[in-house]
């Protein structure tokens, strides 16, 4: 994700009612987020799809980390040969 240009990507949001269409386009040209305030104060965020969808691939992964951090440290683990044999009898259940 590009950073936010803080010349052309903050916008008020009765600029952005205006405009609606130009500023979807220069998203789609410039991939840059646009940041709408309401009365002066960040009120909301326009991404591009991909952007979105990185965003949230990263914080289902930093989620992840998190928690098998989180796990080890708890003593929450499994050896080599546990894992092993849990795999193998969901196996011959099947």
């Amino acid at each position: 994700m590009k950073p936010i240009s803080v010349t052309t990507g903050i916008v008020p949001i009765a600029e952005f009612k205006k405009g609606i269409s130009k500023w979807f386009k220069s998203l789609q040209d410039t991939e840059h987020p646009l940041v709408i305030t309401q009365n002066g104060k960040p009120a909301g965020v326009l991404l591009s799809p991909k952007d979105y969808d990185e965003l949230v691939y990263s914080k289902a992964f930093l989620d992840s980390v998190t928690r098998g951090i989180s796990d080890a440290e708890s003593g929450k683990t499994y050896s080599t040969e546990e894992v092993r044999a849990a795999l193998a009898a969901n196996r011959s259940k099947g």
